[in-house]
């Protein structure tokens, strides 16, 4: 997939767990570990905000955009 979720650069350089992060947005942490590992399908714009304020970041931070390459290239 094209985007590609950066929330572990921002969890070591806030020196956060997962565990915390989830309970402190509000979401279960296996729900963020699908996006944290680039599972996810889609990501509400409430969840993004509530990890952008927890983690005190922009959400250029926590996710960018990859060229995807096909084969043969």
């Amino acid at each position: 997939m094209p985007i590609a979720v950066d929330i572990d650069v921002m969890l070591a350089r806030r020196k956060m767990s997962v565990g915390e992060l989830a309970d402190r947005v509000g979401i279960t942490p296996a729900n963020l570990a699908v996006l944290k590992n680039g599972r996810a399908k889609a990501v509400r714009f409430a969840t993004l905000a509530a990890l952008c304020e927890v983690l005190e970041c922009q959400p250029g931070d926590l996710l960018r955009w990859e060229v995807e390459h096909t084969e043969g290239e």
